[in-house]
């Protein structure tokens, strides 16, 4: 039986994958800090998560080989962090190893610190023997020992600096509002689709393709205020591309990661919650905009994945599930002829099997390593299919395909994904009028409320296994935030307003930036590290600045109170430049950009419901719309703020639309509703 080393202890899936290592791992702590001290070693410090191939890769090939391990622990003190666990430990040392790569990095990370915690070496996956051009792992940690040895006053000094250079990053802020005009949004747009590739969807024709939903979503936003065809069109293209190939699970539902050509058909094939999240919403806003029912199937099905297989008895949604299975990158999704034949015979005729084979692009010679990866090429009736007879299959090699040995699922639950993947439930339960969407969207809400709460309403960034530990990072709450504020807009359960509002003062109180720059990505009381991170670009997920940004300028406009926007503005301030620059890399402040620039637009509504309206205002694309309900007048303490002193007229439903501190006459109909909003 392998002896088990400290990682036993956690909960992280990913440590615990490296539980049984020979490796003497310590998690991220005072104790691995004090050791590193105390016997003068430097750290080898390990970065990865659980659904990550090459991780997996390189811990079977060295962090379970006993000579490696032997070498590991002889000349270093070992630190394994999940890096969804801890966004701060990544972001520093990603920074680090960016630096010593000229711009390079990724998952695993191998960072080497001085016992103070200093990088001064890294890099990525390292290959037990030398191939590819690149030397193994045990040259690169003797390497390491033997200058740590000889050159230790060089290695501190070059540690101190790259040190100082992260502490140092910050974005110019640029104190004039001139550039904050339509302008702006309108070039932001352009860029970003001025590169669209035309033939195969997606903002760009190289590979690998990322869907890039924050993006998506900004033109989605664009389109919704300019009509502007042209770019409609590269969005909905890319979003039909993307759900016919082999980056969409066309059996199970729900996205791959990314794809690695530029077809969309090769997928890694790691499913995370973050990104169906962020798509589902996606898909939904172009079904509203559209009123196409294939973008709302997709939405549908992305949510029936998540709720299947992705969302605990607790309420909460799990992490991700690997790519792979069985040690193989792909080998669950994967199909051979014989196979698909076998299991459709019984139901179907032969010829109605070969038109099924056509139309997901089935060989004899696969499209992927010799086996098949199903994406779309035609319509159903190219190939003489209907739905019925399509769907008939798809159960069957469904069911057949969940008698294989699924990949893991990482069950941590993480605060900032499950605050994304509500906002996605809580829109699809207005939009769709759907009841379960909303039963699970408020269990989500009353799980981040009490499990993943600290005693004093802080929030905690992990749980797992009746455990929630951690300090919440800015992207929790900004991304709770949230999915609190669109939950509201579906029920009007206003506690969920009073919670979202409580949770964005905790940030303003504890994440503000000392030098009147954004917010940093810990709060004020965070574990100190050698660098206190604050990222305004977007990555996989949206910055929590970005984020943050979007939820103060709704906060703003729900409660009149100028400190939300004010606390907003350095946010701008210091992703202008950027923006005007790189607009790829910030879709989500593009998001909030187009409320400070555009103004939200303010809709209360006071009395019984009226169906017609509610319809009208809950289920069109209508982005910057911030949306309040009571059933009676109330006083100054409504809750939210919107809410007070709106009274009845003619004893009906009343409609109350402002914007930008102007309000215009309340109306009681359906047309003049629509009237006003058309206005704006």
């Amino acid at each position: 039986m392998a002896t088990l080393n400290r990682l036993q202890h956690e909960t992280s899936p990913y440590l615990l994958q490296h539980a049984e290592n020979p490796v003497d791992w310590y998690p991220w702590g005072d104790e691995a800090l004090k050791k590193a001290k105390a016997e003068d070693k430097p750290i080898l410090l390990s970065i990865g998560y659980s659904a990550c191939h090459w991780c997996h890769v390189m811990a079977h090939e060295s962090f379970e080989d006993d000579a490696t391990a032997v070498m590991m622990n002889d000349l270093f003190v070992n630190i394994k962090v999940d890096r969804e666990e801890r966004p701060d430990i990544d972001d520093i040392y990603m920074q680090a190893t960016q630096i010593f790569l000229r711009g390079g990095g990724g998952w695993p990370m191998t960072a080497f610190l001085t016992p103070d915690g200093k990088p001064f070496h890294a890099g990525t996956y390292y290959p037990k023997e030398p191939r590819y051009g690149m030397p193994s792992f045990q040259q690169v940690m003797q390497a390491v020992h033997d200058a740590y040895q000889t050159r230790r006053d060089e290695i501190e000094t070059s540690a101190s600096k790259v040190v100082e250079y992260i502490q140092s990053q910050a974005v110019e802020m640029d104190d004039s509002d001139a550039y904050f005009t339509e302008s702006l949004l309108a070039k932001a747009a352009q860029q970003l689709v001025s590169q669209a590739d035309m033939i195969h969807g997606g903002l760009h024709g190289g590979q690998p393709k990322f869907p890039s939903p924050m993006n998506l979503e900004y033109l989605l936003r664009y389109v919704a205020h300019t009509n502007d065809k042209s770019v409609l069109h590269v969005v909905t293209f890319t979003l039909r591309k993307m759900a016919q190939g082999g980056i969409y699970d066309q059996l199970g539902y729900g996205f791959h990661r990314y794809s690695v050509d530029a077809e969309w058909l090769v997928p890694h094939f790691e499913k995370m919650l973050y990104d169906n999240a962020q798509l589902a919403r996606l898909y939904l806003h172009a079904y509203q905009l559209t009123k196409d029912d294939f973008f709302a199937t997709i939405a549908h099905q992305i949510l029936t994945y998540i709720e299947r297989e992705m969302l605990d008895p607790s309420g909460g949604f799990y992490s991700a599930q690997d790519a792979d299975s069985e040690g193989e990158e792909g080998k669950f999704f994967v199909w051979r002829p014989q196979e698909i034949e076998e299991v459709l015979s019984a139901h179907l005729s032969p010829e109605k099997i070969q038109s099924i084979m056509n139309y997901w692009d089935v060989t004899a010679g696969g499209n992927f390593e010799g086996h098949n990866i199903l994406n779309i090429n035609d319509e159903l009736d190219e190939h003489d299919l209907d739905a019925d007879t399509l769907e008939t299959a798809r159960k069957l090699l469904f069911e057949h395909r969940e008698t294989r040995i699924k990949p893991e699922r990482d069950e941590k639950i993480l605060a900032a994904w499950n605050g994304m993947m509500l906002a996605a439930f809580a829109e699809a339960a207005r939009v769709f009028a759907n009841e379960n969407y909303l039963q699970i969207a408020e269990r989500n809400a009353a799980f981040l409320l009490n499990e993943l709460s600290m005693p004093d309403g802080r929030l905690y960034r992990t749980y797992k296994a009746g455990k929630s530990k951690l300090n919440g990072y800015l992207e929790d709450y900004a991304c709770v935030v949230d999915g609190l504020l669109e939950l509201y807009q579906t029920n009007f359960d206003a506690t969920l307003f009073t919670h979202a509002q409580r949770l964005t003062d905790h940030v303003l109180d504890h994440f503000t930036s000392d030098d009147g720059g954004g917010f940093y990505d810990t709060s004020d009381d965070h574990e100190t590290l050698v660098a206190r991170p604050r990222s305004l670009q977007d990555n996989a997920v949206p910055s929590g600045n970005s984020m943050l940004a979007y939820n103060l300028m709704r906060l703003a406009a729900y409660t009149g109170n100028t400190k939300y926007e004010t606390a907003a503005m350095p946010i701008f301030r210091q992703t202008l430049a950027a923006v005007q620059q790189y607009p790829s890399a910030f879709g989500q402040v593009l998001s909030a950009y187009d409320l400070l620039i555009r103004r939200g637009i303010e809709v209360a509504m006071v009395g019984k419901r009226d169906t017609d309206i509610f319809n009208l205002v809950q289920t069109s694309f209508l982005p910057r719309i911030l949306l309040a309900w009571s059933e009676a007048p109330q006083d100054e303490a409504a809750t939210p703020p919107l809410l007070a002193h709106r009274t009845l007229k003619d004893n009906q439903l009343t409609v109350y639309v402002c914007q930008n501190f102007v309000c215009k006459m309340p109306v009681t109909t359906v047309e003049a509703t629509k009237q006003l909003l058309s206005e704006i």
